[in-house]
Formats: structure tokens, sequence, C-alpha cells
């Protein structure tokens, strides 16, 4: 189905987006939101600039922007795919907890935050572990209050540290690797940081050649470069964050 997008508010659009039984292909978007909200078995291919809330939900769906896209998408996504030929706002994958996200360009604030992971009952041995790639930088609380999953920061075109202030703050599960050759500073103590050993990059080599493919880029170049990898400190709990008992 093709939907042009340019004259329709939000409902309407989004109507056409649940009815539709095929592929489907949005051209002239611009601020609609919650488009693909709960979707699943579906492709949808977005032109334009999505609005707020893009796979809201998103509980199998694939998701395609050729632009950028606005804050909290993939806000408590459960399984499926978006694909960003672009940069994001803020909130990037708020209580995500299955699924990816991959984004070209740069995201805001407060990206990963509240992501989880946990194994199903229908099939114990099936995790649900949700990744964020970012190509290039985030802004500060990058993992705040993380519980699980994989956040990756290639940091693609920048020399400086390619996060900002607070990363991992109230981190309690999960993984962030930060592909920088500068020091990190400044972390809260609820992280730890090390560089990321072979070992440790052959956890993200699968997720970092899947952002290649997409993206027309170089995999095996950008493992080559050195990463950070950011765990919870055991011995500054999250529970010590505000309270001391």
């Amino acid at each position: 189905m093709n939907i042009a997008a340019k004259s329709l508010d939000f409902r309407e659009l989004n109507e056409k987006v649940r009815s539709a039984e095929d592929d489907i292909y949005i051209d002239g978007c611009c601020g609609q939101r919650f488009i693909g909200c709960g979707a699943k078995g579906k492709k949808i291919t977005i032109n334009g600039t999505p609005g707020n809330a893009l796979g809201a939900y998103l509980d199998g769906a694939v998701i395609e922007v050729n632009g950028s896209v606005q804050d909290a998408v993939g806000d408590t996504m459960n399984d499926g795919k978006i694909v960003i030929h672009g940069s994001a706002g803020d909130a990037l994958g708020y209580a995500m907890r299955g699924g990816s996200i991959f984004v070209q360009g740069d995201a805001g604030y407060r990206t990963g935050i509240h992501m989880k992971e946990y194994k199903t009952p229908q099939a114990v041995l099936t995790d649900k572990r949700p990744v964020i790639v970012i190509g290039g930088r985030v802004g500060s609380f990058l993992g705040e209050y993380l519980a699980g999953g994989l956040i990756i920061v290639l940091g693609i075109g920048t020399e400086e540290v390619p996060v900002g202030n607070f990363t991992g703050t109230g981190m309690h599960g999960g993984r962030i690797y930060i592909r920088t050759d500068q020091e990190l500073t400044g972390l809260p103590g609820q992280v730890t940081a090390e560089a990321a050993t072979d070992e440790d990059i052959q956890e993200i080599a699968a997720y970092i050649s899947e952002f290649a493919g997409y993206f027309n880029m170089d995999a095996e170049q950008l493992t080559k470069e050195r990463f950070y990898i950011l765990k919870p400190n055991a011995r500054n709990p999250y529970k010590q964050l505000y309270t001391a008992n």
C-alpha cells in the first residue's frame, strides 16, 4: 500500500497503516506521530520525518525511515526492527524490552533508559534482549537505569567522546559499548568502564555488521577501533543511589 501522508493528520494516517495487509510505503511524512504503534508482521517504509513515538510497543514489524525521527521512537518496543537513515531525538528506545534499533546518525538525551531483558515463559532458552546501535553521538543520560540489553555507540565522524554527561546513571544490568580513542571521565559510581577485549567485541560484532550493511559502511574497520565496555558496578549498586539504607 502506498500512502501520501502530506494531507493526512496522524489519526487518518495510522488508520490506513493499521488496515493495510501488505507492505506499506509512506511518502511526505511530516510530524505525524504514533506510526506503527504495536505493529507486527508488516514492513513500513517512511520517506520524511515521522513524529513522536514511532514504533511504540512495536511487536515484530520492521520500520525503515529515509530521514530523521523525533522523540520516543521504539517506546516499550517488544520485538521487530527500526532502521533510521538519519538522526533521532530524545528517549530513543525508552523501556525497550526486545527487538533492535539502528540509527545512522546521532541520538538525543536519555537514549535506552529503562531498557530491560528477560526470558520468555513460552521458550525458556529464548532471550528477549533489546539492542540499540547509534552511528554518531548521543546526549546525556545514555542508558539511565539500564536493566538489560545492549547499547552500542560508534562515534563515527567525531574525535571527541561520543556520549554526554551522566552515562549509565542508576545502571544495574545490561552493557554499553562506546567506540572512542578518548578516555571516559565523569562516569557515575553505578558503572565500571574498561577496554573491551576481543571476546567482548564478539558479543557485538554481528550487530555492527548488520548496522554496516544498512548504511553502506565497513564493519571490519569499525570493529578494529578501541571500544570501552560499561557494566554495572556491583560494589556501588543502584539501591544506594539516592538513599543510604
